[in-house]
């Protein structure tokens, strides 16, 4: 009697740790899922560079009415336009009267405008801004990192909205320890770090 009742405790044991086992990784890109939507709006945050016009190259945050106060220029409206509209915009108001020929890059910092959202185990869940680039490594980080209780390969991310949504299982351990692919990040993510279980 004592006897089967140990297996049945060893069976229940094995069993609730087969329920504590991490769930498969999703299938997800292994290469940056660049932008489908590259405007900018208010607080974005972003870089111009004029070759050979370093008083002119600096760091630029769009304000709230979607414009910047460019030198000899003045205001550029950047709201709704994508980093090479602006470059053109700028290059082309530079030539009329000012600069010869000048060349013109404009380079994203940060989509304030662009938001993420970082739930469950994480030190200070939220909603971030979106930089491009971001790995989802870079994105619990910002929340603060994870709590005691996370979950670490348990990760999931949802995108997308109604019949084109998608859920991927990401195992994040792995990837800090360089055994699984990386994770990058689109607007409108919504990150979720779930408890252990154990």
């Amino acid at each position: 009697m004592i006897f089967a009742l140990r297996l049945l405790l060893v069976a229940a044991t094995l069993a609730g740790c087969a329920s504590c086992a991490d769930p498969p990784p999703s299938e997800y890109p292994s290469q940056q899922v660049y932008l489908e939507d590259t405007t900018l709006g208010p607080g974005d945050v972003f870089e111009v560079r004029v070759f050979q016009q370093e008083q002119m190259s600096q760091i630029y945050s769009t304000s709230a009415e979607g414009t910047i106060s460019f030198p000899l220029i003045g205001e550029v409206t950047v709201e709704g336009k994508s980093p090479a509209q602006i470059e053109k915009e700028i290059r082309d108001r530079l030539a009329d009267g000012y600069l010869k020929d000048p060349q013109v890059s404009v380079l994203v910092k940060e989509y304030k405008s662009k938001k993420i959202s970082v739930f469950g185990q994480v030190r200070k869940p939220g909603t971030l801004g979106f930089t491009d680039g971001m790995t989802v490594i870079e994105a619990i980080s910002q929340a603060g990192g994870f709590t005691p209780m996370a979950r670490e390969n348990a990760v999931t991310i949802t995108r997308g909205e109604a019949e084109d949504k998608q859920t991927y299982t990401v195992p994040v351990e792995s990837i800090g320890k360089g055994n699984a692919k990386q994770f990058y990040i689109r607007p409108g993510d919504v990150i979720f770090v779930p408890h252990r279980r154990w």
